[in-house]
This record gives C-alpha cells, sequence and structure tokens, in this order.
C-alpha cells in the first residue's frame, strides 16, 4: 500500500495496492485502503483520494467501488501491459463520501 502524489493545497492524494497473488481474496486490501482512508481524511484532512486501476482488473474494480469510489474518466490504451495497450480506470473519493459508508473516527 503506498500514498503518493500528494497536494495538500487541493486536499488530494493517490494511493495504490498490490497483493501478491499468495494473499488475494483474504480481505487485505479492504483493510488496509480503509486504515489509509480513515489515516488521510481523519488525521492529514485531506479531501480527496484518487486511484488508477487497469480496466481488466475486475477485482480491484469490484473493491474500489465497493469502498465508496465512483469512476471519474477512462484513460484509453494508456499503459503498456501483458504485451498490448491497456485501459486504465480513474476513481475517486471525497472525505464525505467515505464518512457517508462508515463511522467517521472521533478526534481528540
Amino acid at each position: 500500500m503506498s500514498v503518493g502524489e500528494t497536494d495538500p493545497r487541493a486536499g488530494r492524494f493517490r494511493t495504490g495496492i498490490e497483493v501478491t497473488r499468495e494473499h488475494r481474496r483474504r480481505g487485505y486490501a479492504a483493510e488496509a485502503t480503509e486504515l489509509v482512508l480513515t489515516y488521510m481524511f481523519a488525521e492529514q484532512r485531506s479531501h480527496k483520494c484518487e486511484v488508477e486501476v487497469y480496466a481488466f482488473n475486475d477485482a480491484f474494480l469490484a473493491l474500489y467501488r465497493r469502498l465508496g469510489f465512483v469512476e471519474e474518466g477512462r484513460l484509453r490504451q494508456h499503459e503498456f501491459f501483458a504485451g498490448a495497450y491497456q485501459d486504465v480506470v480513474l476513481l475517486g473519493i471525497t472525505a464525505d463520501e467515505c464518512w457517508a459508508g462508515r463511522a467517521r473516527p472521533s478526534l481528540r
């Protein structure tokens, strides 16, 4: 899991995760993403998170949509991967959208 391309002025950040094959489908990606969203939205006061996912990656697209991310666009034939040009789907979630589906942590 990583957080990159932070823009404190705009309150935006990008995140991404890679899960090795033997650890997939155990909930690690969802848990890690929720922890990062909580930290960045509650502690760092960020406003929006963005992710990029290969269009063929149905598992991660479903995960991000289940967590409340909304598709914002598609970059056609954007990356060369596995011998072909692949579309990349852009998804985003705002802090308000995130808190609408889960409990906001108490801040002291």
